[in-house]
């Protein structure tokens, strides 16, 4: 009898102990965040149970997604932030939202935000929900000591001489779509054109070549997989994370675990394919797989100790980052370039003079693209209106004062990007126009040194890959401009979506003429 008393009282401790986890989880620790936050002046709704502001947050973005934008409007936040407004409108731009049971302060200052970004020690990226690991790893998602090897390993990848070898790759993958594009234009000398999945083929083609010296049609699979998890991490991220849910065998669940499965087997395939070349003495070290190899194995050697380097799985988490990354950042980011010169057709005009007369009709070279002003204006002026992304956001990993804010451990902070760049306090009057003479000047003269613009983040973690995305934008829409003049099409509707990166939610009909 004492026996089966004591397993009782055992059970009903633990139980209770359960139960006062997750009652302190989804109530009593908001609460007193809660509190925390009022103390300091900053304002938001009350907490509601579990849920937070996720309902309306989701519910915004829906009912915001379900109807186009004007044509000749350049705004996109309402569209991408709309809840981040109706706070900031309600509250003033001392705020925070519930994300689920965790308050989500709102930094519109831009020296507090150049402190987040610089201290990346003490400001870390948020594991939001433990099944954006299946979707990618690597050097974005890892912290301190193990982000500073990754980093350390991989920046021999993206130096500049590197990449110089890496332009007929990017050739060779422009020449392909031009010619499809010209297929399709030839007949008539005047085509519609939806120019997104052309797009999209290109930077996969140009990630598949310069990262693995292989042709797009072998890494097709793999961008269709990464692009379906994608889709469903973005479904997860819209509801509430559920503590121990990504445990379940969901049906959701279950594909990404699929898929994660299925990408490491087909990058893993491609690695042990190089690994056993080099064994045989074929060293290739002009792409980005040969170079981080060649890199892993002179750090071991140098230091003697396998620590040092990164393992098999290391280096396949940080190749599923090149196909993700390298292929999503360049196709939106020339998506909406080609949008936003087919409504400004003045600017398409002079870039395309600039190309012209840089290069005629010969063969794009480095040197001649970095001499490019007018495009590179055009490019910045791009990326501000539709940057990648809606926000970064970053976690406290320790008590922490940012000026006048005492944050707890563990409290997160976003970093509007969208917001930031359609300020009209910051850009002038002309904060949502298309207006490339503004960054006539370069970048630091019309941020005079304050992170107002941070389109590949900033600081110590700024993208290892942003030479590398212009430099592909720049050879691209060069090519483009040789070849074609373009304007919207008549069934061109203006609605871009957020899909971890801003993507046209109707795809983007151009009509193109050939010259």
């Amino acid at each position: 009898m004492d026996t089966i008393q004591m397993i009782a009282t055992v059970c009903c401790a633990a139980m209770f102990v359960c139960l006062w986890r997750v009652l302190n989880w989804v109530w009593f620790t908001p609460k007193k965040l809660e509190k925390l936050l009022r103390k300091q002046g900053l304002k938001g709704n009350s907490y509601r149970i579990l849920y937070g502001d996720m309902k309306e947050f989701a519910g915004m973005i829906k009912e915001a997604n379900s109807k186009p934008m004007n044509l000749s409007d350049d705004d996109v936040s309402p569209r991408m932030a709309p809840f981040f407004l109706e706070i900031i409108k309600k509250y003033g731009k001392k705020c925070f939202i519930w994300f689920g049971p965790r308050p989500l302060v709102l930094i519109m200052d831009t020296e507090l935000i150049k402190e987040v970004l610089s201290k990346n020690y003490m400001y870390q990226k948020p594991h939001v929900n433990p099944l954006g690991t299946l979707l990618v790893q690597g050097l974005v998602t890892y912290e301190e000591d193990r982000w500073a090897k990754h980093r350390k390993i991989i920046n021999p990848a993206f130096h500049l001489e590197k990449l110089k070898n890496m332009l007929p790759a990017f050739y060779l993958s422009c020449s392909e779509m031009l010619s499809k594009l010209e297929d399709a234009v030839s007949t008539e000398g005047s085509h519609e054109i939806d120019v997104w999945p052309h797009l999209q083929k290109l930077s996969s083609d140009v990630i598949s070549r310069t990262a693995f010296g292989s042709s797009y049609e072998e890494g097709r699979k793999i961008f269709e997989l990464q692009k379906e998890q994608a889709q469903l991490f973005i479904e997860i991220i819209r509801s509430v994370y559920i503590p121990g849910w990504r445990f379940l065998p969901t049906k959701r669940n279950r594909r990404m675990k699929e898929i994660k499965k299925d990408v490491s087997s087909a990058i893993r395939g491609i690695i042990d394919k190089r690994l056993k070349a080099m064994e045989a003495g074929d060293v290739n070290n002009e792409d980005l797989l040969g170079i981080l190899l060649e890199s892993n194995f002179n750090e071991i050697e140098q230091h003697g100790n396998k620590d040092f380097g990164m393992s098999i799985e290391e280096v396949i988490e940080e190749c599923k980052l090149f196909y993700f990354a390298g292929q999503e950042t360049t196709s939106v980011l020339l998506l909406w370039t080609l949008v936003l010169l087919s409504k400004y057709q003045d600017w398409q005009a002079q870039a395309r003079e600039e190309v012209l007369q840089v290069f005629g009709s010969q063969k794009p070279d480095f040197d001649g693209l970095n001499r490019l002003k007018v495009v590179t204006m055009i490019l910045y002026e791009s990326l501000r209106l539709y940057p990648p992304l809606v926000t970064l956001t970053r976690r406290a990993n320790e008590e922490i004062v940012l000026g006048e804010l005492s944050l707890p451990a563990g409290a997160l902070v976003s970093l509007p990007m969208i917001l930031l760049h359609h300020d009209k306090e910051i850009w002038g009057e002309d904060a949502n126009k298309f207006n490339p003479e503004r960054f006539k000047e370069g970048l630091l003269s019309v941020t005079k040194g304050q992170v107002t613009y941070f389109p590949f983040a900033w600081g110590p973690r700024i993208c290892i890959g942003q030479n590398f995305a212009m430099l592909e934008a720049k050879m691209a829409l060069s090519m483009i401009l040789q070849c074609f003049s373009f304007e919207l099409s008549p069934s061109y509707t203006h609605a871009p979506q957020s899909l971890v990166t801003i993507q046209p939610q109707y795809g983007a009909p151009l009509t193109f003429h050939k010259l």
